[in-house]
């Protein structure tokens, strides 16, 4: 058997893994459906990305492949058999606070930082050198490698839906997009929205004060770092404005008030996370949503914000809406209220973002969520579901990854369940390997995200002996 030592080999191309990484993070791959094209089915930038991937790939020798502009390909080996290597290299949009250029890919401290740097183009340019250090070192396959490379990870994976529908499965693989040491088993992800229903011909109360709109978040997965309320005050602003600097300040939050074209204005200051783990940030949208349930709304305002408040607020796990569930395998069910919106006019909605456990039937959970929700006039719109992922212990594929990750790192390799969402559930025999490491904080989706230098180069020795190992398995 070949020894060889994976560490040097990363060291020998360390320089040149940054600075290719950094062209990538430079480029701002956030979804654009608003200018898309043909060409660039998800926005310039996203297609951008995947072209800068593509062509790096065939500048090195590998065999590359554009699949319908949403996906594409780096390929490497000969045979019949197929090894898969799933990255993304869309980003969910930066948000605000960051003390460093979201794109800039700066080096400090022995950190590289922008967005994307931990997820996922960062693991994803780890994987692109392990394959460059196997391919460079001439090592004997008996499988084909693939480097997949996505583009709509973050929303609502076309990409990969697209990908395997021209393109075959792998036999066995991994998504460098999550946690070391093995991920083995993913919950279901559902995005859905509850939409306040209205009746105009209502007549609503005599409030003092008229919510003419809410807004709230991005994307159903991330935490919302931001919410702004327009108010019609009938009064004098004084007292409400008292109230909101009272209420900010008792709760230790960051917001402002101001008159514009002679409305209120309220903005509140939240922290995000990925809605995987709502409870790790502080839900902007709720907790203005809070302080607006405790003043005199017109009628619809505070159904909405009340409604809020009894579904979601103190509550990530759906006590409320009776769908409370927990199993051994993938633990307690989630819900992060990901977009909230609300005018005037046609009503309110709330864009949530639902993690369910292996064993959770989704059906009977929308059936709970239509009763109760039903009795507040909300109902349940554009559905979007994706099945929960389990590969079990003994699969071959995990005997190799544990070996492997138990010789680079001298650490047992326990197998880990998430809520996230990786493209290892897009394939029969797939987990998701790293590249955070134990111990390491989970910046994904935060405000000056970044990856250790360390990590990024322990990682690509991780997945250069893993691709080896995995394509000279027959």
């Amino acid at each position: 058997m070949t020894t060889i030592d994976w560490k040097a080999e990363v060291d020998k191309r360390k320089e040149d893994l940054i600075k290719d990484l950094q062209g990538l993070l430079k480029i701002k791959s956030v979804l654009d459906e608003q200018n898309v094209t043909k060409d660039a089915p998800l926005g310039s930038k996203v297609k951008e990305a995947l072209d800068y991937l593509l062509t790096l790939g065939e500048k090195d020798g590998f065999i590359s492949k554009n699949v319908g502009n949403l996906a594409g390909h780096l390929e490497m080996g000969a045979g019949d058999g197929l090894i898969g290597v799933l990255g993304h290299v869309d980003v969910v949009p930066e948000g605000d606070g960051w003390t460093v250029d979201p794109y800039g890919g700066e080096v400090r401290n022995g950190r590289i930082y922008a967005r994307g740097a931990i997820d996922d183009k960062g693991p994803t340019m780890a994987a692109y050198y392990a394959m460059k250090i196997v391919k460079e070192l001439g090592l004997p396959l008996e499988n084909r490698v693939r480097l997949i490379v996505g583009t709509d990870e973050e929303s609502e994976m076309r990409c990969v839906t697209h990908y395997f529908q021209h393109e075959e499965m792998p036999d066995m693989g991994f998504a460098p997009d999550a946690d070391f040491p093995i991920i083995n088993a993913e919950k279901g992800i559902a995005d859905f929205d509850l939409v306040q229903t209205v009746d105009t011909a209502d007549e609503k109360n005599s409030a003092n004060i008229t919510l003419l709109s809410f807004t709230s978040g991005l994307r159903y997965n991330m935490v919302p770092d931001y919410a702004k309320a327009v108010l019609d005050v009938k009064q004098d602003h004084t007292e409400l404005m008292q109230l909101f600097n009272d209420f900010l300040s008792s709760q230790g939050l960051n917001g402002r008030y101001y008159i514009e074209s002679g409305y209120l204005i309220l903005d509140l200051e939240g922290v995000s996370a990925h809605g995987s783990e709502p409870d790790k940030g502080k839900n902007a949208g709720l907790l203005l949503a809070n302080f607006l349930s405790t003043v005199n709304l017109d009628q619809y305002g505070k159904d909405y914000v009340c409604s809020a408040v009894k579904f979601f607020f103190g509550d990530s796990h759906g006590r409320a809406l009776g769908v409370q569930y927990s199993d051994d395998i993938t633990g307690a069910l989630t819900i992060n209220v990901g977009k909230m919106s609300y005018n005037e006019q046609d009503g309110g909605r709330f864009g949530l973002n639902l993690r369910y456990p292996v064993t959770f039937k989704l059906e009977d959970g929308m059936k709970a969520i239509t009763n109760v929700a039903g009795k507040s006039s909300l109902m349940i719109a554009n559905l979007n579901d994706s099945k929960p992922h389990h590969v079990p212990e003994d699969d071959k594929l995990i005997q190799i990854l544990k070996r492997v990750y138990e010789m680079q790192t001298h650490e047992k390799a326990e197998l880990l369940a998430i809520g996230g969402g990786t493209y290892a559930r897009t394939m029969t025999s797939g987990v998701a390997f790293g590249a955070l490491f134990p111990g390491r904080p989970d910046v994904a989706h935060q405000k000056d995200e970044y990856m250790e230098l360390e990590d990024l180069f322990s990682a690509t020795a991780i997945y250069a002996q893993a691709i080896y190992e995995l394509a000279r398995t027959k």
